[in-house]
């Protein structure tokens, strides 16, 4: 059989002009990152397309392929078969290798490219000729050039001549990293790796913090949010999870305040904690899976109370989406069948009967003064571990 290549299309990073070269290492680098556990490569880019070669016959290009459709920044990957430049070798691969990607199907089309256009033939003289090549091959399929089973594609690149048959989805976005780093709030729900996933989808790499409430919470309900930032790892690479006890500052609250200020003011203690561990870890911004309207804490006037207590950028990814749409991108990038194990988090401790949903913040002031903010939080950050969560690639 012909020698198989990957090619890996670009989405956004042709739009960036001047900068675009810092996009496309970005994007060489991560993707020569994850193929170091499929064996050797040799990776490159030319207009606007990432290659992925194998350089032995021991290269898994099947595990290669599973890998590159988590890297951000790809839209399309297509498994193409090599060719010389020229309309004899071509003819001779794609009669080899496309009937295999024919079985079944009752019809296709042949799409051309030639970026070369020193190349003798133009797009529509090497569909054609193409095009007979695989009806003579598998004589049973038809042309359909309106809406075929299989669309076969030939293109002629500067580094060679390829042809396929069928592109595959990409995971979109912009490479991760090109857009800073940014801390998460990860719970045990199926919100917030949502929102990890999304943020890392536009070029930012994570850190995250999860809030636990030890002997409240147990030791199952951190190992699942440690298995949902691995899940999130495989699109955005490593997390670093550093985990914070929130036992003492839930405990003063419940002796010091009134019930139905508990979740606003436990939320502002999160958000102050999270922004000063942000700071120390060179975070720019920080994330949280909050969907408006979908909880007590998350009205309009609870959000207002709740970013108050912070000075740093809150990105909310899931805020304008219904939980269907946040249970779709859960489900997937596989994170729902863990997210839903029922083990508690902090949130779900003293959890007020009647939580504040139109809060005042000079109210809340004044419950939140009932007790010592500030050594509280240095108390929290004193307990403040970190778990190196490894992407598995």
């Amino acid at each position: 059989m012909p020698k198989e290549i990957l090619l890996c299309k670009y989405g956004e990073i042709v739009l960036k002009g001047a900068n675009r070269k810092y996009f496309e290492d970005m994007l060489a680098k991560e993707m020569k990152k994850r193929a170091a556990s499929y064996g050797k490569f040799d990776i490159y880019h030319s207009q606007s397309t990432l290659y992925i070669e194998p350089a032995d016959e021991f290269a898994d290009i099947d595990g290669m392929f599973d890998a590159a459709s988590k890297v951000f920044g790809i839209v399309a990957i297509a498994r193409a078969a090599v060719c010389e430049k020229n309309m004899e070798d071509i003819s001779r691969v794609a009669a080899e290798y496309i009937p295999a990607f024919l079985e079944g199907k009752k019809t296709f089309k042949v799409e051309s490219k030639r970026s070369d256009k020193s190349f003798a033939l133009d797009s529509m003289e090497i569909s054609r000729e193409i095009g007979g090549v695989i009806l003579d091959a598998y004589p049973r399929i038809k042309v359909d050039v309106h809406n075929p089973d299989v669309v076969v594609k030939v293109e002629i690149r500067e580094f060679g001549a390829y042809v396929s048959a069928g592109q595959f989805p990409g995971a979109g976005g912009m490479p991760v990293g090109t857009n800073g780093k940014g801390l998460l709030l990860l719970s045990g729900g199926i919100d917030s790796p949502v929102a990890g996933y999304m943020m890392a989808k536009r070029g930012v790499k994570l850190d995250a913090i999860h809030f636990e409430s030890f002997p409240y919470t147990s030791e199952r309900a951190r190992e699942k949010v440690l298995e949902l930032a691995q899940i999130v790892s495989e699109y955005s690479g490593d997390i670093f999870v550093h985990v914070v006890s929130l036992t003492h500052i839930q405990e003063e609250l419940v002796k010091n305040c009134e019930e139905d200020y508990f979740t606003l003011l436990l939320r502002r203690y999160m958000m102050t904690i999270a922004e000063k561990v942000a700071k120390q870890k060179n975070c720019l911004a920080l994330i949280t899976g909050e969907s408006l309207g979908q909880v007590a804490s998350q009205t309009i006037q609870a959000l207002g109370v709740t970013d108050s207590a912070v000075n740093m950028p809150v990105f909310r990814p899931c805020i304008g989406m219904d939980k269907e749409e946040i249970v779709q991108i859960s489900r997937k990038i596989g994170a729902f069948e863990t997210s839903i194990q029922p083990y508690e988090d902090c949130c779900t401790v003293f959890t007020p009967k009647h939580p504040r949903t139109k809060p005042e913040l000079e109210k809340v002031l004044v419950q939140e003064n009932k007790v010592d903010f500030n050594a509280l939080v240095e108390e929290a950050l004193g307990t403040l571990y970190t778990v190196h969560v490894r992407a598995k690639y």
